[in-house]
């Protein structure tokens, strides 16, 4: 019987060439087996100077109290899908991301969700907005942020609230000029400066059903008052002085309406008897007299008056 060496040796070959590449692919997929258990935890959270609301010590205690914190574990026992999720059902986190190497090491990679507004409002309401306009607990968090104060319900933050402080954040100027928001009753927007005495009466925002388009509208309308406001801080407030006015009204289209700050006589103080109009058509805006004493803002029968949240 004739027998063939040669094709027997080859499949043998194949066979054996098969198995390495076996053992090599579980070897590779199976890295911890290289090290017994976890020697060292990395955890990694980014904007951590900026946002704070998590440390490394608060994603310890975390993993902690499920049992989950990697270290001095075996590393076959460690399940990084299970750490990822369990992160990510915190309300101040983003993303999550974990993974283990061969020499030991677990590393958890975390974004926060950013806070750009607190809002406190007169309901008894608490809590932050993030930059997509969702809802933060409140914490111990402290940073320098705007906060939002009045008529707040939960439905005008999101939608209307949160567009409006992403737009004060967006300029440098703006963010350190702002403090403060106030929504008035019939949902007209006042801001606090930091320099100066006076309240700045912004307006209504703009509604809008959908949010590409309730965004661009906001973005347009914030743009377009703070960029009028600007000219009068160069050529208005600059040349009469930050304090002669208590109110500045920006609701109406190229003027800016003036009220001035109380005055005292023998002690006494008395309102002035009466309100400016600022010219803004021109560079340099001409202060002019109003007689009246007192301009009635205009009132707003739509928009985001109504409860019900836009369409997205």
């Amino acid at each position: 019987m004739y027998i063939r060496w040669k094709s027997i040796t080859i499949a043998l070959i194949d066979v054996l060439l098969a198995v390495y590449l076996i053992l090599a692919v579980t070897s590779w997929n199976k890295p911890e087996e290289n090290v017994a258990v976890c020697n060292e935890v990395k955890i990694n959270i980014s904007d951590v100077n900026n946002a704070g609301f998590l440390s490394a010590e608060e994603v310890k205690d975390i993993l902690n109290k499920v049992k989950l914190y990697p270290l001095n574990k075996s590393m076959k026992a460690i399940n990084p899908r299970r750490i990822e999720e369990t992160l990510r059902t915190g309300p101040f986190v983003n993303t999550a991301q974990c993974y283990k190497t061969t020499s030991g090491i677990v590393f958890i990679n975390i974004t926060q969700r950013m806070p750009i507004i607190r809002i406190k409002s007169d309901n008894g309401d608490d809590y932050y907005l993030d930059d997509n306009g969702g809802i933060l607990p409140n914490s111990k968090y402290i940073s320098d942020l705007i906060i939002a104060t009045g008529s707040i319900n939960r439905i005008f933050a999101q939608y209307y609230l949160s567009s409006l402080a992403k737009e004060i954040n967006a300029s440098p100027f703006w963010l350190n000029q702002i403090e403060q928001i106030h929504v008035l009753p019939d949902r007209g927007i006042e801001l606090v400066p930091r320099v100066g005495n006076q309240i700045i009466f912004l307006g209504y925002l703009p509604y809008g059903k959908y949010k590409s388009a309730r965004e661009r509208g906001i973005r347009e309308f914030v743009s377009k008052k703070l960029d009028r406001l600007s000219k009068f801080y160069k050529y208005g407030m600059s040349k009469v002085g930050w304090n002669l006015y208590s109110y500045i009204n920006l609701e109406f289209d190229n003027q800016i309406v003036c009220k001035k700050q109380l005055h005292k006589e023998a002690g006494v103080e008395k309102p002035t008897t009466r309100s400016e109009v600022v010219d803004v058509k021109k560079n340099d805006p001409e202060v002019l007299e109003k007689k009246s004493s007192e301009v009635k803002k205009e009132k707003k029968t739509d928009g985001p008056m109504a409860e019900e949240g836009p369409t997205e």
